[in-house]
């Protein structure tokens, strides 16, 4: 990954939100990564339910370039990045931040944290918001231990995925150690919480909106409600994910 300069980017990139990070300094930053292959409702509907439910001043939309944990994504850097601003366009309290867009690099989360924690400083909270599912994962992530010293990590119910009681040993050890029951804490400490929100699951399948839109017109149809309206006329307009596109 490219070296993580955010007010380079954000000083040359468009602002599509117009929240200056170092502004809000000492308030909580929810951090939100993804392929975002494409950004849907469900994507959406995570940001909104975290910025209501918990103590954060933004959500940072952060698009990986290619992920270190999981296949390349379909369409490219520009265009994820592009479906990603008609997502968030007009809403305050989003920021995207395009770094590991730039970079063709595996991108791991421990580098990204690491880098934002270098920008932002060591007093700033950072909350990292993860699916249920990838927090299961945790102990397959690159120094993925060092992610409670970077950040705190919220963990949101995914459809059929029970945490208690299947917890690898290594993460059932930081688990015990981490977890709160307040969202208060949060704002009390930088760093090293593991809090599990409530946040009503929305399941929706970056795949299986790809594989819909590879049977053309028909597809399309069926992801109609699936996702934003301005991001499905983009894929539309330039034929993303399309029958010869691999929607793997």
């Amino acid at each position: 990954m490219s070296d993580f300069k955010l007010n380079a980017v954000n000083q040359s990139s468009p602002k599509p939100n117009g929240v200056n990070l170092n502004a809000v300094n000492r308030n909580v930053i929810g951090i939100l990564g993804g392929t975002f292959d494409p950004v849907h409702l469900g994507h959406v509907a995570l940001a909104e339910a975290a910025l209501a439910q918990l103590p954060l001043a933004e959500v940072l939309w952060m698009p990986s370039g290619s992920p270190g944990h999981r296949a390349s994504p379909v369409a490219s850097a520009h265009d994820r990045l592009a479906m990603l601003r008609l997502a968030t366009e007009g809403h305050p309290r989003y920021r995207i931040d395009a770094a590991e867009l730039e970079s063709s690099e595996p991108t791991y989360t421990v580098h990204t944290l690491t880098r934002l924690r270098a920008q932002l400083g060591k007093a700033q909270p950072l909350v990292l918001l993860l699916g249920a599912d990838s927090f299961l994962s945790l102990p397959t992530w690159l120094r993925w231990r060092e992610l409670f010293d970077l950040a705190h990590i919220v963990v949101v119910a995914r459809p059929g995925t029970v945490l208690e009681g299947t917890l690898p040993a290594p993460l059932a050890a930081e688990w015990s150690r981490r977890l709160h029951d307040s969202t208060s804490a949060l704002r009390a400490t930088p760093a090293g919480a593991i809090i599990v929100q409530p946040i009503t699951p929305h399941d929706v399948s970056a795949s299986a909106i790809r594989a819909a839109l590879a049977r053309g017109a028909a597809g399309a149809a069926a992801v109609r409600g699936l996702l934003p309206p301005a991001v499905l006329a983009y894929i539309e307009r330039n034929r993303l994910y399309q029958p010869h596109t691999d929607a793997t």
